[in-house]
C-alpha cells in the first residue's frame, strides 16, 4: 500500500493527459510495483491506521470547525519593561495579556486585571464627553474639592508624565500652594476615581496572585538602588475607607512630598500597591476597575503575602524606609510591630499622625501659656478607635509619662475613647489589647459604657477634643457650646480627612466657643472670623513629621524608628513656632516643610535611642547635604 509520492504524481499526470480515469485498484498495482524498487521513504494514502478510509477523513472535515488565518499583525519589539510602557507607539495599557507581560517585563508594572482596548477607549470617550475633571456641585459641597482643584491635579500630572525636573522644580518653589493638590485633600478625590483616571502606570502593582512570584518580579523595576518606599493595601484610604487598588494615589502623593520636602532622588523613590481584593462591592463591580474582582484577602494568608512583599523589597534595597500607609487597624498595628524591630520600618497613620497630635497639643499649650508638663493634667476625649485614634491616643499617653512623670496607668486614665457604639469601657466584650488600656474602667462615675458624645462632654468636662474618626460632623454644635462652657479656652483638633469627613470646620468651631477655642485641622481651613475678628487656624498635617523622619532614619541608617526618634521629633516642633505665630494661636510653626525636614533629619538621625546602624556616623552637614537633591538643569554625561 505504498509509493513514492514523486511517482504517484506522474502516473496521475499520464492518466489524466490522454483523458482516462484511475481508480484505486489501479492506483494500488501501481503502488505495489513501485515500492518493489524505491528504498525511499513512503506515505499512506487513501487509509489509516485505525482502517478508516477517505470518507472516514470527510466526516472528521465536517465537524471541524471553519479554519481562520490570524490576521492579527504582530511586531518585534526590542523595548521592555518601563520604556516598553512609556512608547506611545507599542504600549497597549492594561491590553497586554498574561504571557506578553511575562516576556515582555511589564507584570507588577501595570494594574493586574487585564482589560480590551475597547475598554480602555470606553474611558477616554467618558471623559471626551462629559470631562473627569468637572465635579457635580453637590460633591464639591461635602468633598472640598473643587473642579478648578481637579483640573490643577491634571495639569500637574501631565506635567510629570512629560518633564519630571520641572514637575519638582515647580513643587519646591511653590510647596504650599500645590501640595493640596499633590496630596490632601485632593489625593482623596484621585483615590476615588483612580480608576477612571488612570493614564499611565506609576509605581509597581502586587498582587494575591503573585505569591511565589514578588522577588522575581520586583525586578522588573529598572532602578537598582531606592531609598524609600511608601505601601498600602488600599483598605483605609483617609476617610473614604476601602478603595483597593485604588489606593495607590496615596503612595504616589506621599512621595511626591519625600522627594519636594525632604530632598529625596525621584528617581530613588517607590511607591506600591498590594491588591488583596476589595469589599467595595460598587468598585468590584465598576467595569473601569483596573483591581482584582474579588473580595478582601484576610487571615493567616494575608500575612503570607505580606511577609512576602516585605521579605522581597528588604531583601532588594535592605537600607531603604519603608513606609505603610493607610491600612485598616486591625493589620495596620500587627504589621507594624512584626516588622518594625527587623527593617528601617514605620507607620504614618499610626506614628506619624500620632507625633504631629502630640506636637500640636503641646503647641496649644504654649498659646494658652503653659509649659509642656501641664499635658499631664488634660482631659482627653478622643473621637475614633482606628489606627489613627489608638495611635494618638497612646502617643499623647506617652507624652505625658515622660513630661508629668506619670506610671502609664495613671496616663490612660486622661482618656476617654469613643468609637460608633459610643463610650469604650472595660465591660466591653473583645476589646483589642491596643483599646483595652484606654478603655474606662467599669463603674466609673464619670461616665458609662455606649455613652454618647455629648452626654461624655458634659459628664467629664473635657479640656481637649480630638476627631479621628473620618465620620463627618460628629462635633455638632451642642457638642461645641458643651466644650466651652465646661472649659475656659478649649483645645479642639478635628483631625480627619478628607474635608468631608472633618468632625466639623473652623467656622462652626470658633462661633460655638465664641472665639475662645485653639484649632488645628486634618484638613486645610481658611481663618475663622467671629465678631468681626479674625482667628488664626492651624493644619495638623503629618507634613511636619514624615519627611524628616524618613529622611533622617535613611540617612543615619538606624536599624529601626523607634519610639524615641518619633518623641524627638514631636517634642521639636512646637519649639520652633516664632512667638508672633504664638500670640495669633498658631500651634505648629510657619517655616517651610523643608526647613522643618531638615531639622527633624538632625535629631531623629543623632537621637540616642535609634543608634545609626554604620559604625562611623556622618557630619550634620552632610544630613542636611541630603537635602541639597539638585534638579534644576542637571547636567548629562553618556555612559
Amino acid at each position: 500500500m505504498y509509493m513514492h509520492v514523486t511517482l504517484l504524481r506522474n502516473v496521475l499526470h499520464k492518466h489524466h493527459q490522454h483523458g482516462l480515469s484511475i481508480s484505486l485498484r489501479m492506483l494500488h498495482v501501481e503502488s505495489e510495483k513501485s515500492a518493489a524498487c524505491s528504498p525511499v521513504r513512503q506515505y499512506t494514502i487513501g487509509a489509516t491506521a485505525e482502517g478508516g478510509s477517505q470518507q472516514k477523513a470527510l466526516e472528521i472535515q465536517a465537524v471541524l470547525p471553519r479554519y481562520e488565518p490570524n490576521q492579527q499583525p504582530v511586531s518585534i519589539v526590542h523595548k521592555m519593561g518601563l520604556q516598553l510602557l512609556r512608547d506611545p507607539w507599542f504600549n497597549k495599557g492594561t491590553s497586554f495579556p498574561k504571557w506578553e507581560r511575562e516576556r515582555l517585563g511589564v507584570r507588577g508594572l501595570i494594574p493586574p486585571r487585564v482589560t480590551a482596548m475597547e475598554l480602555q477607549e470606553h474611558r477616554v470617550m467618558a471623559e471626551f464627553h462629559k470631562g473627569l475633571y468637572l465635579i457635580p456641585p453637590e460633591e464639591i459641597a461635602t468633598g472640598g474639592v473643587t473642579s478648578e482643584m481637579a483640573r490643577r491635579w491634571q495639569v500637574l500630572q501631565n506635567l510629570q508624565n512629560r518633564n519630571e525636573t520641572l514637575f519638582y522644580k515647580l513643587l519646591m518653589d511653590h510647596f504650599e500652594e500645590m501640595a493640596p493638590i499633590v496630596y490632601t485633600p485632593t489625593v482623596g478625590w484621585v483615590c476615588s476615581n483612580y480608576h477612571k483616571l488612570y493614564r499611565r502606570p506609576r509605581g509597581m502593582f502586587f498582587s494575591m496572585k503573585d505569591k511565589g512570584e514578588m522577588a522575581a518580579i520586583l525586578q522588573n523595576w529598572p532602578q537598582s538602588d531606592v531609598n524609600a518606599i511608601v505601601v498600602t493595601d488600599g483598605s483605609r484610604i483617609l476617610g473614604l475607607g476601602d478603595l483597593g487598588l485604588n489606593g495607590l494615589g496615596i503612595p504616589v502623593g506621599k512621595l511626591d512630598l519625600y522627594c519636594a520636602a525632604a530632598g529625596f532622588n525621584p528617581t530613588k523613590v517607590l511607591p506600591v500597591v498590594i491588591d488583596v481584593g476589595t469589599n467595595n462591592e460598587a468598585l468590584r463591580n465598576d467595569p473601569l476597575y483596573v483591581g482584582l474582582n474579588k473580595p478582601r484577602l484576610d487571615g493567616p494568608a494575608y500575612y503570607e503575602i505580606l511577609d512576602e512583599f516585605v521579605n522581597a523589597v528588604m531583601g532588594r534595597w535592605p537600607n531603604a524606609v519603608l513606609q505603610f500607609e493607610d491600612f485598616q487597624m486591625k493589620h495596620a498595628l500587627t504589621l507594624l510591630e512584626r516588622y518594625r524591630d527587623h527593617h528601617l520600618v514605620f507607620n504614618d497613620d499610626i506614628q506619624g499622625t500620632a507625633a504631629t497630635a502630640l506636637a500640636g497639643l503641646v503647641g496649644a499649650l504654649r498659646v494658652l501659656g503653659k509649659p509642656a508638663k501641664d499635658l499631664a493634667d488634660q482631659r482627653v476625649i478622643c473621637v475614633g478607635a482606628g489606627s489613627a485614634g489608638m495611635g494618638v491616643v497612646r502617643m499623647i499617653a506617652a507624652g505625658m509619662e515622660k513630661q508629668g512623670a506619670m506610671s502609664p496607668e495613671d496616663a490612660s486614665s486622661n482618656f476617654w475613647v469613643i468609637d460608633a457604639q459610643g463610650l469604650i469601657t472595660q465591660s466591653r466584650p473583645n476589646l483589642p489589647d491596643y483599646v483595652a488600656r484606654f478603655a474606662r474602667p467599669v463603674g466609673d462615675s464619670t461616665a458609662q459604657e455606649g455613652d454618647k458624645l455629648l452626654d461624655v462632654v458634659r459628664k467629664v468636662k473635657p479640656t481637649i477634643l480630638l476627631g479621628l474618626a473620618g465620620a463627618g460632623k460628629l462635633f455638632t454644635e451642642q457638642v461645641l457650646h458643651a466644650m466651652a462652657e465646661n472649659c475656659e479656652r478649649p483645645i479642639i483638633f478635628p483631625m480627619s480627612n478628607p474635608i468631608n469627613k472633618m468632625e466639623c470646620t473652623s467656622e462652626e468651631a470658633f462661633r460655638a466657643t465664641e472665639g475662645r477655642c485653639v484649632f488645628a485641622s486634618g484638613s486645610p481651613q481658611p481663618p475663622a472670623e467671629y465678631n468681626g475678628e479674625m482667628y488664626a487656624v492651624s493644619q495638623a498635617n503629618n507634613m511636619y513629621i514624615f519627611p524628616g523622619l524618613a529622611l533622617g532614619a535613611f540617612l543615619g541608617q538606624t536599624r529601626i524608628v523607634s519610639d524615641g526618634m518619633l518623641m524627638a521629633a514631636s517634642e521639636a516642633l512646637p519649639k520652633m513656632i516664632a512667638e508672633d505665630d504664638i500670640n495669633k494661636g498658631c500651634v505648629y510653626p510657619r517655616l517651610s516643610v523643608s526647613q522643618m525636614a531638615a531639622h527633624h533629619a538632625g535629631i531623629v538621625a543623632y537621637n540616642p535611642v535609634g543608634l545609626p546602624r554604620c559604625p562611623m556616623r556622618l557630619a550634620r552637614s552632610t544630613w542636611l547635604g541630603g537635602l541639597s537633591y539638585q534638579l534644576l538643569l542637571p547636567g548629562y554625561l553618556q555612559t
